[in-house]
């Protein structure tokens, strides 16, 4: 059995040969400043482009789509507060945003925010599937609304939304709305780009599927406008200033290209992992259950519920063991609150606070499961009976 267990690649994945073998050169050899004129920094600049060619072909976008940022929190900051910003300044009455209660604290971390500017925010909740309530998302949805932010897939119970349905329903209801969509958990399991040329605004995140850390991406499409979060020397399009991540880039656009060549394979292998888990546990562990629809889950995910465990005992116990999980978003890590996600789906908080994430990923393996499988019972079973 491994040594120790990861199973939080929903927090962040480690990064593929690939993408580490594309950005060392970049740290170690090029040093160019990719806005410079000289030698160095056309080389710099050359890098950057290519990869920026190559995400916008994997996307269904064009190049001057992709907008480079430092994490997906900030590419979902830019989406929601730049739309919603520029939606105001074009016309003062569209100043109602729709978000829904199961987002990334980015997302509903910057709704606040627009709030307590004004913003009249409107958030709905979800089924106990796990699914965006869209007539509840309809209701809420008119002609003064600005923004429509509905993410692709959940962070935490994996349950995708279904966003092409929302695309729909924003055009014919908003007229002037922007959608934007926090795809970050979608590159890995799901091909994207039909939802690209749907939504406007689309964000992504390089540590989620194999990238580097400190790395993200906006799809911005031609005639969105957004009120940039970062002025300065009017890089990447004016949206958002400073000198780009070079090496962070070319490793992004390395590990999206072998995530999306290897796609089919990998999310077919770790679908079977975990499945084996979730079968394992509902074998040896009695009040174990599975949080949202099983039918709409991305195949790394498995989210659920241990009766009479907290969650975050749980965890540390299990860490003790080696096997590290987590009890949603790393975001919120170290918070006694109950999920926010699970509370949006209507579970009561002392479930809540006893259910737990475990994710997968390209580096799972069959050890891993087994291993788990091994370990996760028997520390249930000793913290029940403590």
């Amino acid at each position: 059995m491994p040594d120790s267990v990861y199973l939080d690649h929903a927090a962040s994945t480690p990064m593929r040969p690939e993408a580490i073998a594309a950005m060392v050169p970049f740290l170690a050899e090029h040093p160019g400043n990719p806005s410079g004129a000289h030698g160095a920094s056309r080389a710099a600049k050359t890098a950057l482009e290519e990869a920026r060619e190559s995400v916008a072909a994997l996307c269904g976008c064009t190049p001057h789509e992709i907008v480079f940022t430092g994490s997906g929190s900030e590419a979902d900051n830019l989406a929601i507060k730049g739309a919603a910003w520029a939606a105001r300044a074009r016309d003062g009455g569209l100043d109602r945003i729709v978000t829904s209660g199961v987002e990334h604290k980015a997302v509903l971390g910057a709704c606040e925010r627009l709030e307590r500017e004004g913003f009249r925010v409107t958030r709905v909740g979800a089924s106990t599937a796990g699914i965006v309530d869209l007539e509840a998302l309809a209701g809420a949805v008119d002609e003064h609304t600005g923004l429509v932010s509905v993410m692709l897939v959940n962070n935490e119970t994996g349950v995708r939304q279904p966003v092409d349905e929302i695309a729909c329903l924003v055009r014919e209801r908003a007229p002037g709305a922007v959608l934007h969509t926090d795809a970050i958990q979608a590159p890995q399991w799901i091909d994207f780009a039909p939802v690209v040329s749907e939504v406007p605004l689309v964000a992504l995140s390089g540590h989620k599927f194999g990238g580097p850390k400190g790395v993200g991406a906006l799809i911005v499409r031609d005639g969105i406008p957004l009120v940039p979060l970062v002025d300065g020397g009017g890089h990447e399009r004016g949206l958002r200033a400073g000198t780009q991540n070079v090496a962070g880039i070319v490793a992004f656009a390395a590990a999206l290209r072998i995530t999306h060549d290897r796609r089919a394979e990998e999310t077919a292998r770790i679908a079977v992992l975990r499945d084996a888990l979730e079968r394992g546990f509902a074998d040896q562990i009695p009040g174990f259950a599975v949080n949202g629809t099983p039918d709409a889950r991305v195949a790394g995910i498995l989210h659920c519920t241990f009766d009479d465990v907290e969650a975050e005992t749980l965890l540390v116990a299990l860490d003790q063991q080696g096997v590290m999980a987590a009890s949603g978003s790393a975001c919120s890590s170290g918070a006694v609150d109950p999920s926010h996600v699970l509370l949006s789906m209507g579970m009561p908080r002392r479930r809540a606070l006893s259910s737990v994430r475990f994710s997968l990923g390209y580096a799972s393996t069959g050890n891993d499961v087994d291993a788990a499988l091994a370990i996760v019972p028997e520390v249930v079973a000793k913290l029940r009976a403590g």
